[in-house]
């Protein structure tokens, strides 16, 4: 990744959320050592070398060579989906799939659509980060969806391309999946209360949208060319500047993102005569004459050898790429259509698809009908990639140093280094805008990397809801002192972002809300416990991820914590009338009285509205722990939501307690006291007991209680974490 600072994945999160509200600006004269991450492909006839080691690499920064701190290979050919430890940010590679919407024919740009959903669809690895974006001459660079795991959100904005007489409204807090295109990066700067305050369940798999309405994508394509096309010279270098300048914005923005990024540009490409100069032979020989006959007055420079202000336009936004660790992959897509239907004329872009390619260390892709075999040599040449870690001493200043890679020894014969220029020094947190703000937190998500600048735990567990969806109570814990450090003034204000990642990558369901807590009513109780928060999330039959991160949104401090969550497709059972339907159990909960923790409730949003609070005892509501602490010999009460449980005969439950590394302990605890709850539900009831645990070592563990009643068989719960100090 650019920095330990991390920063995020989801391009274009910050474009219809509210930014977050700075402090004045300020100078930071004091130097901070910081961990930099640099991904390294190295690349030798086309195919990358595997079996390097840290003594092969020299890092240079500046002047000075420096002592690598970190080495890491992550080779995608053996790495798989299941992997239990997230790749880092920086092995993970970021394809950004950019469609021109002016520099191509509406034929070329549906064409492409398709050929870039097939290529998400059967030729990335999972592991891989996926956005969409689109540059038009009306709205400049647009980001309709930030990096992200989930296929389906990306397939949606491919086939939509953010058109929005075709796409839905999605209130996801990051923008992690598809919602309505966003404002153009020069857009307003919104409220910042308002950022990420509520939000909806996602995960709607978007289908083939385009497919059905061709015809009002192709109309919209051709009425957005129709208004740039101008014969002027002059039109033609102003609407090349503002091509430049809105995609220098993305590609400065693009330094936000972890590790290096991959902008596919689907385009026929713009002009080059604008930059190059005109290629036209009898033009030439015209001003050959002017030039001999002392007419040199009639001679069009800018159009014999290009516009100066143009290539320097075009520089300065290659320029921007390089230093955020981007690579233009160009495609030409007029290879990808078979006929000029629509008649459209224009000149050959090649050579400026060529220039900005080769200008950020990447190729150039023409005369593809197939854009996967376009594609295949990259995907190849990226697999392995050497993740080199070095840490400098640095000013909190933002400003950006020159580092170079070199391969040294036999290594480096016939082989090609291929890494980033340079690296951002980290800014204060009060410094950053509210882009990279948000950024920050998209990145930490989708990393799924536990961060704990302050203690934070979280506990879910599904309760049986409406049309197959299940109510999924997210219960967030944190630490007080932690969440405190280092604020001042009268109020905290805190973020706290929760995500449903499914085994394949989806996004099943998000919830985000902004805390404003008042230090002169709260700072007692949070310096003497902390805070609990409670949110949900509405998810389908499935096991899933559950990822929570909160944030002191004055001084950037952040935790991410994961918890698991399975929604049984038993607790949505269909049986017939004579017939028993499946019991099922949550995870064991360890209540804690209510009054013990100050808890903020989450604003209300879902389909779940309004579900009765979830965690009773009778009549007595309590707080699951998030990390309950057990001490040897003393009881404490658990409890577990048994749903169409028999009611004949005496309860039967037996515990099993889990080590870290997956063995069962032994004799590791007993269960007394044990006794049936009703809900008040109709089907469902709380089974509770004292768990007393024994035999146990200081550590983590994982508890697991079996419950039967009378002659039935024996159903066994869901694991709770628990710590034994």
């Amino acid at each position: 990744m650019s920095l330990r600072v991390r920063r995020c994945l989801a391009l274009f999160i910050f474009l219809a959320l509210p930014t977050i509200a700075e402090g004045p600006s300020r100078v930071e004269d004091r130097t901070d050592v910081v961990a930099v991450e640099i991904p390294v492909q190295v690349v030798r006839d086309g195919q990358p070398v595997r079996g390097l080691t840290a003594a092969d690499f020299v890092i240079s920064d500046g002047r000075q060579n420096q002592p690598i701190t970190g080495f890491e290979v992550v080779d995608l050919a053996t790495e798989t989906a299941a992997s239990e430890t997230p790749l880092s940010p920086s092995a993970r590679r970021h394809f950004l799939v950019l469609f021109d919407l002016t520099n191509s024919e509406p034929k070329s740009i549906v064409a492409s659509r398709a050929a870039a959903a097939k290529v998400v669809e059967n030729e990335l690895h999972p592991s891989d980060l996926v956005a969409v974006a689109s540059f038009s001459g009306s709205n400049g660079a647009q980001l309709l969806l930030g990096f992200t795991s989930d296929r389906a959100q990306v397939l949606k904005a491919i086939d939509t391309l953010g058109l929005p007489e075709l796409v839905d409204r999605n209130d996801d807090p990051l923008r992690l999946s598809f919602s309505q295109p966003e404002i153009p990066f020069s857009g307003p700067v919104l409220d910042p209360k308002a950022a990420g305050s509520s939000s909806r369940a996602s995960g709607e798999s978007g289908g083939s949208t385009v497919d059905t309405a061709l015809g009002q994508l192709i109309d919209l394509l051709k009425g957005a060319l129709d208004r740039s096309e101008s014969n002027t010279r002059r039109t033609q270098i102003a609407r090349l500047s503002g091509y430049t300048r809105s995609m220098g914005e993305l590609g400065k923005l693009m330094s936000n993102v972890s590790g290096r990024k991959y902008v596919v540009l689907l385009s026929e490409g713009f002009d080059s005569s604008l930059v190059l100069g005109s290629n036209d032979e009898a033009k030439a020989r015209e001003n050959d004459e002017f030039i001999q006959y002392n007419q040199a007055y009639k001679v069009d420079n800018d159009q014999r050898f290009g516009s100066t202000e143009s290539a320097n336009d075009l520089e300065r936004m290659l320029e921007q790429f390089r230093r955020a660790d981007c690579v233009i992959q160009s495609v030409d897509i007029g290879g990808l259509r078979s006929d000029k239907a629509l008649g459209f004329k224009r000149g050959d872009g090649t050579d400026g698809l060529f220039a900005m390619a080769r200008d950020t260390g990447g190729e150039m892709y023409r005369n593809f009908n197939d854009l996967a075999d376009a594609m295949r040599q990259m995907l190849a040449r990226t697999a392995v990639t050497y993740i080199l870690s070095f840490q400098p001493e640095v000013a909190r200043d933002g400003a950006y140093h020159k580092i170079k890679v070199e391969l040294v020894g036999d290594a480096a014969r016939g082989a090609r280094v291929v890494s980033r220029p340079g690296y951002y020094a980290p800014k204060p947190f009060d410094q950053k805008d509210g882009i990279a703000r948000l950024l920050d937190a998209a990145d930490l998500v989708m990393s799924g990397r536990e961060r704990a600048d302050f203690n934070t735990a979280a506990v879910a567990s599904a309760f049986r809801g409406l049309e197959g969806r299940a109510y999924v109570p997210v219960l967030v814990e944190i630490d007080g002192p932690g969440l405190l450090r280092a604020t001042e003034g009268m109020t905290l204000p805190a973020e706290i972002y929760g995500y449903a990642i499914a085994s394949d990558g989806s996004i099943a369901g998000s919830f985000g809300q902004t805390l404003e807590l008042d230090l002169t009513k709260n700072r007692s109780a949070l310096e003497s416990r902390g805070l609990k928060f409670f949110g949900h999330l509405e998810l389908p039959v499935g096991e899933y991820s559950i990822r929570v991160l909160s944030r002191n949104a004055k001084t950037g401090a952040s935790a991410l914590t994961t918890t698991s969550v399975s929604v049984p497709a038993a607790l949505f059972a269909e049986v017939s009338a004579d017939a028993i339907p499946p019991t099922v159990l949550s995870r064991p909960l360890f209540p804690e009285p209510m009054q013990s923790w100050p808890l903020v409730r989450e604003t209300p949003h879902g389909a779940l509205t309004n579900e009765p609070y979830p965690f009773v005892d009778g009549e007595r509501p309590f707080l699951p722990a998030s990390r309950p602490a057990l001490s040897m010999g003393i009881a404490v009460p658990i409890a577990i939501v048994a749903y169409d449980l028999s009611e004949e005969g005496e309860l039967r439950l037996q515990a099993k307690v889990i080590a870290s590394d997956g063995s069962e302990v032994a004799a590791a605890g007993s269960l007394v006291d044990v006794a049936r709850v009703s809900s008040g539900e109709a089907g469902r009831d709380v089974v509770t007991a004292n768990f007393v645990p024994s035999a146990l070592k200081a550590g983590r563990y994982r508890l697991r209680i079996s419950v039967a009643a009378g002659e039935g068989l024996a159903m066994e719960s869901g694991d709770a974490a628990f710590e034994v100090r």
